[in-house]
């Protein structure tokens, strides 16, 4: 379809400039006609007269002198000859030329023009056609793009928290530039390095820096581009890759997230000979095909490894797999310097504190807190990145934006300022809660109010009582709704789905239920692959047990927030008057130490039970009964 257009655009700029060639040869000869002739009856009259001294007669053309020696000119009408005689009549002197023909250049140009035409649009097609049978070629070509004089430019110095993952890329550095060091010794570098890892860990930005170092060229393609409709592209394209690859030798070739074309075969419902299967296995191939001597190192990234094909991980393909993991408060340090260190930073900000309060955070959600951070210093008209831009940043990717259009009913603010309030209480009640760093009753995102939890330092194992204090904090908002307000609401549907997960979890994964014992129990299909077959009296007892667990910390917060309603009703307060509490406002909140004009710490808000005037069973909240 594109050809045909294509041709169709040649064929009308031709006819177009035939067009123009033919206007501007009739305007030539219309030039040619507009000199100045004599209307023929005016010729007859000067002839009748006697004015005509001497005429040329040249086919149909007259030309003359009059007795006043003013020349003239005019045409003789087809088959008119009886001027002649008049002419000699009255003694004219006449003289006849044969017809003069047209310049040669006209007729050249008459007699080739259709010809010359008709080659030019020939050529024109011809090299259409030609152009079109190429794209078609060229179809099945990679897509990879090859960086050879623009290699590039990052280096190790720009990556940073995988120290490391660094460590044990940087022999592949070193065999690029010194292959001998390495085969003179019998050793043999791995053919492919897998990095697998959490989304915005480095992956990418790793393998550039591995070509930034070594200086070697790079080709770099994604796993989705070798895919297409058709069968046969993509396996031709993994071949055109390797082609390329050797041509370019020593090089790296990345192949970014290569689950999409290296998904354990068989896994699908269009049998085994669909296309991606066949690009698959035309990459197990290459990747056989290739000496490690010739110095080409295949790099993939992936998001997934548990989904790729075994014989793409077996040794001699990818000999190694690395995985990236999320970086520690020191690495979140270093990341938080390379990416400020072209931005002018106020003196207040204190990078170690950001990087203490972002666990779990990647390179990726670091760099975006700090662009979010400059967005809204130059929003505000700051001449600096303060502080307060990075904590808003923070809040803004953490938690959503604020959503100030949005109005709550006062009803609804005093259940989210309950509900908040009970979440804070009982993590800040239970030993082995994550601290709580701000809560808010501000409308952020989907929610309506948020508690901000962060832990003291990175965890990377969760101990059962850690979890069960985890459920607790979960179920506090809908507790604290039940006893203050007498109802609840569906506030809570986020905590509970969150709270039924872990604790699914706990019984079916991490084997930390007594009755059940340490069995893992695969409960969902995944990727294609049945899962495992268990009786109905285990899904049976796996139920009662998620049942207990969290019926037993749903009894334990109620009596929790139970003791510690004063606290509660402070915390509620605090949060209705001030809407945001950070983590020291919040200890005083509790201890009713927090003071403002408008607040009243001997009221209650509005629409507590306390207000209402209905009785909270003493065995409940001993506390308020005293």
């Amino acid at each position: 379809m594109d050809k045909l257009k294509e041709i169709g655009k040649s064929l009308a700029l031709w006819l177009t400039i035939a067009l123009l060639i033919i206007l501007a040869f009739n305007f030539f000869n219309s030039e040619q006609l507009k000199k100045h002739t004599e209307p023929f009856s005016t010729f007859l009259q000067q002839v009748e007269k006697g004015e005509v001294k001497k005429v040329v007669i040249q086919g149909q053309k007259v030309t003359g002198v009059t007795k006043d020696n003013k020349p003239f000119e005019t045409y003789l009408p087809p088959g008119y000859t009886s001027v002649i005689d008049k002419l000699a009549e009255k003694n004219v002197e006449i003289q006849v030329k044969p017809e003069e023909g047209s310049p040669w250049y006209i007729t050249v140009l008459v007699s080739w023009l259709p010809m010359i035409f008709l080659i030019l649009l020939w050529i024109s097609m011809m090299r259409q056609m030609s152009m079109g049978s190429n794209k078609a070629l060229s179809f099945a070509k990679s897509r990879a793009k090859v960086f050879i004089d623009n290699k590039p430019k990052v280096t190790f110095k720009d990556v940073a928290g995988i120290d490391e993952v660094k460590e044990e890329v940087s022999e592949i550095v070193d065999f690029l530039k010194n292959p001998k060091k390495f085969q003179q010794l019998g050793g043999r570098i791995p053919k492919g390095v897998l990095l697998a890892g959490a989304p915005g860990t480095g992956k990418t930005l790793l393998a550039k820096a591995i070509a930034g170092e070594a200086n070697v060229p790079f080709l770099s393609v994604s796993g989705s581009e070798f895919v297409e409709m058709f069968v046969g592209v993509g396996a031709s394209r993994v071949r055109d890759l390797f082609e390329q690859a050797k041509r370019h030798a020593p090089c790296i070739v990345f192949i970014d997230e290569i689950d999409a074309v290296g998904r354990k075969r068989g896994a699908g419902f269009t049998g085994g000979h669909d296309e991606r299967e066949q690009t698959l296995n035309q990459l197990l191939v290459e990747m056989d095909g290739f000496e490690s001597s010739e110095g080409i190192i295949v790099i993939a990234a992936t998001n997934r490894p548990d989904i790729l094909d075994p014989a793409l991980l077996r040794p001699g393909r990818f000999d190694r797999q690395i995985h990236v993991p999320l970086p520690d408060v020191r690495g979140r340090l270093e990341i938080l310097k390379i990416h400020t260190k072209d931005k002018p930073l106020a003196e207040d900000v204190d990078l170690e504190v950001i990087a203490r309060s972002t666990p779990g955070f990647s390179g990726a959600d670091l760099a975006n807190i700090v662009n979010e951070a400059a967005l809204i210093a130059a929003r505000k008209n700051h001449g600096k990145i303060t502080m307060e831009d990075f904590e808003e940043a923070k809040d803004k990717v953490t938690m959503g934006i604020e959503r100030k259009s949005m109005v709550l009913s006062e009803e609804e603010k005093v259940t989210t300022a309950y509900h908040e309030a009970g979440h804070t209480l009982i993590a800040k009640l239970l030993p082995n809660a994550d601290k709580v760093h701000k809560v808010t009753i501000i409308p952020r995102g989907k929610a309506l109010g948020i508690t901000q939890q962060l832990p003291e330092e990175d965890r990377y194992t969760y101990t059962k009582d850690y979890l069960l204090d985890r459920l607790c904090v979960l179920f506090g908002g809908r507790v604290a709704e039940e006893l203050a307000l007498g109802t609840i609401s569906t506030g809570a549907g986020n905590d509970i789905e969150r709270a039924t997960e872990i604790a699914k979890k706990m019984v079916a994964e991490w084997g930390m239920s007594d009755t059940i014992g340490p069995i893992a129990v695969k409960i969902r299909e995944q990727f294609g692959e049945p899962a495992e077959l268990i009786s109905e009296e285990m899904k049976k007892l796996i139920d009662k047990e998620v049942r207990k667990i969290i019926q037993e910390t749903y009894e334990r917060t109620k009596e929790l927030i139970s003791q510690n309603m004063d606290k509660l009703e402070n915390l509620a307060k605090a949060l209705l008057e001030r809407e945001t509490l950070t983590g020291e406002e919040i200890d005083m909140a509790m201890k009713g130490e927090l003071k403002s004009n408008d607040m009243d710490s001997t009221n209650p808000p509005a629409g507590s039970k306390k207000e209402r005037k209905e009785e909270i069973p003493p065995s409940l909240n001993p506390q308020l009964e005293a």
